[in-house]
């Protein structure tokens, strides 16, 4: 049985992290090859064909091909492929090669943020840079294994998105229907499809991103409670000290030194 990768690997990279914008006529019949390669479709669509099986290229498609693998591919010329890879080799008998060989990967930023560090770290030339690259191609790695043993279906994806947003802008006044609506689901699917992927249902959810960035404001600004609620959106300080207490078991205030806390209004 395979197993993902769990601890450090030992990575060495033996080509430069390279983008390849593929010609018009451009076809892939590779010969076996003598190490690893990562290869990650980011722009066009194509077909790939391994050991008798075939997947269609579209960006976001990375497989990682292992020593002796023959891949052929082809494209549309009209939509040409843009691939970005490398060629590494693995020490000991450290497993990089996910089941199914290819994988779409659903964070696409996400990748081509890793695919440019890589590259731009590496062609620097200097001994950060090859470090920088070589933790990349791990993260890579990583990141396709995660998509292989964890999918996410469109409506995870978009949950996933849901999620995001709240944490990022939690002082928002969002509403349930108003993120049901974006996931295109009723309410109560909306409620039932978020609790399971996130472990809490919407108000929860909000309510826990609100007090974790209560507190990383009062932890790490000058801003008093008042102004910490406020900015979250509470207009009742009462209540806002009453959801810090239920999600951290304190007030407020001992998270804000008093001398920042001109209000001293939430030590009780």
């Amino acid at each position: 049985m395979t197993h993902p990768p769990l601890a450090p690997l030992e990575l060495t990279l033996l080509s430069p992290p390279t983008y390849w914008r593929c010609e018009p006529s451009w076809s892939w019949h590779s010969r076996p090859l003598p190490d690893h390669l990562l290869w990650c479709v980011l722009e066009g669509v194509g077909e790939l064909r391994l050991d008798g099986r075939t997947a269609a290229l579209h960006a976001g498609v990375c497989a990682i091909f292992a020593p002796g693998d023959a891949p052929v591919a082809t494209h549309d010329p009209l939509r040409r492929l843009v691939v970005f890879g490398m060629h590494f080799s693995v020490a000991g008998d450290d497993t990089v090669v996910p089941p199914g060989r290819w994988q779409s990967v659903a964070d696409r930023e996400l990748l081509a943020a890793l695919a440019r560090r890589c590259e731009t770290s590496y062609r620097r030339g200097d001994a950060l840079g090859r470090r920088h690259a070589a933790l990349g191609l791990e993260h890579l790695v990583c990141l396709l294994w995660e998509d292989n043993l964890h999918p996410a279906g469109r409506v995870d994806q978009v949950l996933a998105d849901i999620a995001a947003a709240i944490r990022h802008d939690p002082g928002r006044m969002w509403t349930v229907a108003e993120l049901a609506a974006r996931a295109s689901l009723s309410r109560a699917q909306f409620t039932r499809r978020f609790a399971a992927y996130t472990g809490d249902p919407p108000i929860r959810y909000l309510t826990r991103a609100r007090v974790d960035r209560a507190r990383h404001l009062l932890t790490e600004t000058t801003m008093s409670v008042t102004e910490v609620a406020a900015a979250l959106g509470y207009r009742d300080l009462g209540y806002f000290g009453r959801q810090y207490r239920q999600f951290l078991g304190h007030a407020p205030s001992r998270d804000r030194h008093r001398d920042h806390d001109p209000a001293g209004m939430m030590e009780a």
